[in-house]
C-alpha cells in the first residue's frame, strides 16, 4: 500500500528526514515514534502529498505521490481547527462525499451511519463547539472514514486528550481497523500507545536528518485490553526496547 524509497525531506537548508526506506503492506497499522522534532509530522505530510518530495520517492498503491492521493484521509491532532464550526456535525462528516458526486440525502445517510459507528449517534445536528474534545476527535475520525480510505494517516490524534478519553479512542481505533481494514500510519510521541495499538513500530532518530533506527513487529497475543495487555511481559519488553531506541 505504501512504499518510501530513500526519502529525504527538509525545509530550506535544514534537513529533517534522511534516507527513509519503508514498505507498509495493505491492512497494517504502523506506528511511528521518535524524539520531539525528529520529523514525524513532516513524514506524514510528505506521504499525504502536502509537501513535495525532496529526495527519493513515495508511492501509494504503486503510484508515485505527486499530489494528494485518492482514497487517502488524514486525522490531525488539532481537531478543533480541523472541523468547520459553522457546519453541523453531520455536514462536517459528509463533506468529503461531495467530491464523489453523492446527493445530499445519501451524504447525510452515510454520515449518520459513520457517526453511529464511532459512538456519536444522535449528535449529527449539533455543532462542533457544543461537543467535548473527545467527541470532536470522534467527528474528525468519522469524517476521515466516511469515504472508506485505503490509507489513513493519523498525526498524534489523541495527544491533547485526557487519559480516559485517549484510552477509549485507542480502543475505537482498533475496532475500526479490524472492521474497515484500512492501512494506517499512526504518529505518536507515546511509546505505550504505539505498542498498544500498533502491528509494527518504527522509531526515528533525533534530527537533523532523522533516520529509521528501529523497525519492530509488535505481535501481542490475544485481543488487546487496556489493563490486561499493558500488564503482559511482552508489552513491557516491547515498551523497553522502543524506549531505549528513542533515547539512544
Amino acid at each position: 500500500m505504501l512504499r518510501l524509497d530513500s526519502l529525504g525531506q527538509g525545509y530550506g537548508d535544514h534537513p529533517v528526514l534522511h534516507d527513509i526506506t519503508l514498505t507498509v503492506p495493505d491492512g497494517q497499522l504502523l506506528c511511528v515514534v521518535g524524539p520531539s522534532g525528529c520529523g514525524k509530522s513532516t513524514l506524514l505530510r510528505t506521504v499525504a502529498g502536502l509537501l513535495p518530495v525532496r529526495e527519493g520517492t513515495v508511492s501509494v498503491d504503486g503510484a508515485p505521490v505527486s499530489g494528494v492521493p485518492d482514497r487517502l484521509a488524514v486525522v490531525f491532532q488539532d481537531y478543533g481547527r480541523s472541523l468547520y464550526p459553522w457546519l453541523p456535525v453531520r455536514e462536517n462528516v459528509a463533506l468529503p462525499l461531495r467530491r464523489r458526486g453523492l446527493g445530499r440525502a445519501e451524504r447525510r445517510e452515510q454520515a449518520e451511519l459513520m457517526l453511529e459507528r464511532v459512538g456519536l449517534r444522535g449528535a449529527g445536528r449539533r455543532y462542533p463547539w457544543q461537543l467535548s474534545g473527545g467527541m470532536q476527535q470522534r467527528v474528525a475520525i468519522a469524517r476521515a472514514l466516511v469515504c472508506r480510505p485505503s490509507l489513513l494517516l493519523m498525526d498524534e490524534p489523541f495527544g491533547s486528550l485526557d487519559a480516559q478519553t485517549r484510552e477509549d479512542l485507542e480502543d475505537l481505533l482498533l475496532e475500526v481497523h479490524e472492521s474497515e481494514g484500512a492501512t494506517i500510519v499512526f504518529v505518536t510521541h507515546d511509546i505505550d500507545e504505539s505498542v498498544y495499538v500498533g502491528d509494527r513500530v518504527v522509531v526515528l532518530s533525533a534530527g537533523p536528518g532523522s533516520r529509521v533506527v528501529l523497525d519492530l513487529p509488535v505481535g501481542l497475543p490475544g485481543k488487546r485490553d487496556q489493563i490486561a495487555t499493558r500488564g503482559l511481559p511482552e508489552f513491557v519488553a516491547l515498551r523497553a526496547e522502543i524506549g531505549r531506541a528513542v533515547r539512544s
